[in-house]
C-alpha cells in the first residue's frame, strides 16, 4: 500500500498537519484539543482525505514491507544504534509502526544541528537549535542541562564571571548546576531570568515570554520591574518561586501576569519533555532494550526468533502501551500482560 504523494505546496501542507494530529493523537490529547481537530478535519474535506489515508497507511502497517524512512535527516546515533552484525534477518514483515505519522512522509523526523560561531576558549558563543518536531537534550561544561523543544534555538556565552544564554525562539527548560559566584542568566526578549541552582522552563510566545519554574526560585528582570507599574497591574516580584509561572507582554507597559499552576498543569506544560525513541529497520529486541530503559513495564519476547524483527519509526519513549498496540495490530503478534511484564508472543 502506499500513500499519495501530496502535489502542491498546499497539499503538502496538508498532509503535514495530518500527519501531525495523527502523531497528537497517539500521544493522548485533551477534550479542548480533540474538538480543536475535530474542527480542522471539517474545515476541508482535504483535511479529512488527508488524515484518512495516513490513518488507513498506520492501521494497514503489516503491508509495508519496503518502508525505508529518511536517513538523510542525520539522526541522533544514540536513538538508532544499528543492528549487530551477524544477525539472522528472515523475511518477516517490516513492521514499520509509524507513532508519528509524519516519519512516512519525512517530516518531523528530527535531527539537531549544533554549531560553533567560534572555536575559541572562554566567552565563545555557541548555537543550539532543533527543527520541527525536535527535542534534544544539552549537558553544558559546568554540568547544567538544557533540554530545547522543537523549532527552538538558543545561545550559549559562558564567561569567567556568568553563565549567559539567550533563548532566540521556542522553548528550553533549563535544570541549572549551583555556583554562586557565577550566577546563571537566561534572556528572552525583554526578559532576564537570573538563577544559581534552580530549574525553570522559559518559552517565547506570540506576544508574551513566559517563565515558569519547575524547582527552587529564580530572579525575574524584566521592563515593568524598573518603572512602577499600571493601575490594577500586579509589580513584579523580586523572586518566582516553584510552582509558579510568569507571563511579561512583548508589548512595552504590559502588565506582567502571574499564576500558581497545579503539579498536573506543570506535568502538562512540559510534556513536551517527553523523549521520543526513533528506529530504522533496528531488531525489535534492540526496540525492547529501549523502551525497558525508559519503563517500569517491561516488555518481553516469547520466542527469541521474534527479536528480529525490524521496526521503524519515531515512539513516545514513555508510551508502552501505544506501542504495544502499533505492535499487535497487524494480527501476527498477541501481547499478553503478567504483572509488570509484558510478553509478545506470535499469534497461534
Amino acid at each position: 500500500m502506499k500513500t499519495r504523494r501530496a502535489s502542491s505546496p498546499a497539499a503538502e501542507a496538508i498532509e503535514a498537519e495530518a500527519a501531525a494530529w495523527l502523531a497528537r493523537l497517539d500521544g493522548g490529547i485533551t477534550p479542548d484539543e480533540r474538538a480543536e481537530f475535530f474542527r480542522w478535519r471539517e474545515a476541508d474535506s482535504r483535511h479529512a482525505a488527508a488524515f484518512a489515508r495516513l490513518e488507513q497507511t498506520w492501521r494497514a502497517l503489516h503491508e509495508l514491507r519496503s518502508y525505508r524512512p529518511l536517513a538523510r535527516l542525520h539522526p541522533d546515533r544514540d536513538l538508532l544504534a544499528p543492528p549487530p552484525r551477524g544477525v539472522f534477518r528472515r523475511r518477516f514483515p517490516m513492521i514499520a509502526l509509524a507513532a508519528a505519522a509524519a516519519v512516512i512522509i519525512g517530516w518531523t523526523l528530527w535531527s539537531w544541528a549544533p554549531r560553533s560561531l567560534q572555536n575559541g576558549g572562554s566567552g565563545a558563543t555557541q548555537i543550539f537549535a532543533t527543527t520541527s518536531g525536535g527535542y534534544e537534550r544539552l549537558t553544558l561544561s559546568d554540568g547544567s542541562v538544557v533540554e530545547l523543544n522543537g523549532q527552538s534555538e538558543v545561545r550559549v556565552a559562558y564567561r569567567p564571571e556568568e553563565r549567559r544564554i539567550q533563548l532566540t525562539r521556542g522553548e528550553a527548560h533549563f535544570i541549572v548546576a549551583k555556583n554562586h559566584a557565577r550566577p546563571f542568566i537566561v534572556t528572552a526578549d525583554k526578559v532576564a531570568v537570573r538563577a544559581v541552582g534552580t530549574a525553570f522552563d522559559v518559552r517565547l510566545a506570540d506576544r508574551a515570554t513566559e517563565v515558569l519554574v519547575t524547582e527552587g526560585r529564580v530572579q525575574l528582570d524584566h521592563p515593568g520591574s524598573r518603572n512602577p507599574p499600571a493601575t490594577g497591574a500586579v509589580a513584579a516580584p523580586a523572586t518566582l518561586d516553584a510552582g509558579w509561572r510568569a507571563v511579561v507582554g512583548h508589548a512595552s507597559g504590559e502588565p506582567l501576569a502571574l499564576e500558581q499552576l497545579s503539579a498536573a498543569a506543570i506535568s502538562e506544560a512540559l510534556a513536551w519533555q517527553r523523549p521520543r525513541l526513533v528506529f530504522t529497520e533496528t531488531p525489535l529486541r534492540e526496540v525492547i532494550a529501549r523502551f525497558n530503559q525508559h519503563n517500569r513495564v517491561q516488555l518481553a519476547l516469547a520466542d527469541p526468533e521474534l527479536g528480529s524483527l525490524p521496526v521503524g519509526g519515531s515512539f513516545r519513549a514513555e508510551n508502552v502501551d501505544a506501542f504495544v498496540r502499533l505492535l499487535t495490530s497487524n494480527g501476527e503478534l498477541v501481547a499478553e500482560p503478567a504483572g509488570d511484564v509484558i510478553v509478545l508472543r506470535r499469534v497461534r
